[in-house]
């Protein structure tokens, strides 16, 4: 695949309607993507794992540090795959703080989500209550990255250990994040980035799977493309989870501005944390104590007792300014259907959960957002 060589840079054009996202989506090198595009038209191969596809997966390799990684159609699939190339039953202990996808995979797949609650600070998957919800009827772990915070990891795999457990991070948040020297990509038996366009770094819609199993990455293989194993021969149960090469082109035109997008997503943190330092009853969630960050979320905690306003209140406020802050992960997963409506959860008590979930906000940023408009932000929330 021929491509002129340049310097790249994001794509900082920027139209809209005066409204701020969370997660508006980050856009790499505009000239680099339209040459990739005009080579797909001029291949006439859109998808079918074609040499977009590959040349994403082999640089997701090399950085990720990792011996296998598939491209997917999306993350929800991902974890649909993983669940199904480990042959998971009964039970799987997944956190209800994080985005419902990480629960609906595991139902879709005939499994039974168990929620546990989260540590109260870095808001990921708490080990001591994994400990208390394994039975004869669980198969596997599924811990969150959440906002690129690593689970402990070393917790969670000495439980697997101990239990015959299978483990897999929904690595959603936290493509580009790292733990005790290591990528994020090489913990458990495999783990799920997203590359929705709301993160940070994207292909339109999609995903990967990364693993160190070669047992695994065979089936894994195998199944993401219906279980064909060659042109007429079908040996396992699959579905269809492959990425178009136009969402590789994408992926291929972000990676070599990532080191931007990451000092873009850290300066626009500092400048939170300057701007809202000192706010009674406000918590800034830092990432200081990370080896290796994507500083992709800026989250704040309200304590109502303190603030003088619910975390409610001020939400409506940002949205009556065209800010669109986000409460992520309310009301909670076991708080949603269908997992609440199941007599196991109808009176499940997650105390940290439910303490988060009437608390976070997410705050704009990304590389669509300026300086001008975290000061905006900043103005709102301090006006209480």
């Amino acid at each position: 695949m021929s491509v002129t060589k340049t310097t790249h840079r994001i794509d900082r054009k920027v139209v809209r309607d005066d409204v701020l996202h969370v997660g508006a989506p980050n856009v790499g090198d505009r000239a680099y993507f339209d040459q990739l595009v005009d080579q797909i038209f001029e291949r006439r191969w859109f998808t079918n794992d074609g040499c977009v596809v590959k040349e994403l997966e082999a640089k997701l390799r090399a950085y990720l540090g990792v011996k296998h990684c598939f491209a997917v159609c999306n993350a929800t699939i991902g974890l649909q795959l993983a669940y199904h190339a480990l042959n998971l039953t009964g039970e799987v202990i997944v956190p209800s703080f994080t985005f419902v996808a990480t629960a609906h995979a595991a139902q879709w797949g005939g499994l039974t989500p168990v929620f546990a609650d989260v540590d109260r600070d870095n808001h990921t998957i708490c080990p001591q209550s994994i400990e208390a919800l394994i039975t004869e009827k669980t198969s596997a772990i599924v811990g969150v990255h959440l906002w690129g915070n690593p689970c402990d990891t070393k917790a969670i795999e000495d439980l697997a250990r101990k239990h015959g457990l299978a483990v897999v991070y929904d690595a959603a948040h936290a493509f580009a994040c790292s733990k005790d020297d290591q990528m994020i990509g090489n913990f458990g038996d495999c783990e799920v980035f997203s590359f929705h366009a709301t993160k940070f770094f994207n292909t339109f819609e999609g995903g990967a799977i990364a693993t160190n199993n070669d047992a695994l990455a065979e089936r894994l293989a195998l199944i993401k493309n219906f279980g064909f194993a060659g042109m007429d021969t079908v040996v396992d149960l699959g579905t269809n989870a492959k990425m178009p090469e136009v969402c590789a082109a994408m992926g291929l035109s972000l990676l070599p501005c990532l080191d931007q997008l990451l000092e873009k997503n850290r300066h626009n943190h500092q400048l939170y944390r300057a701007h809202l330092e000192g706010i009674a009853g406000l918590r800034l969630l830092t990432y200081d104590h990370l080896q290796q960050t994507n500083w992709q979320y800026v989250v704040i905690e309200i304590d109502e007792s303190r603030f003088r306003v619910s975390r409610d209140e001020l939400v409506a406020r940002l949205h009556a300014q065209q800010i669109r802050a986000r409460r992520y992960f309310y009301p909670g997963c076991h708080r949603m259907e269908p997992y609440q409506s199941m007599p196991r959860h109808q009176n499940l008590a997650l105390q940290n959960t439910e303490t988060l979930c009437d608390r976070v906000i997410c705050l704009p940023t990304g590389s669509a957002i300026d300086e001008s408009d975290i000061d905006r932000v900043c103005r709102v929330i301090r006006g209480y």
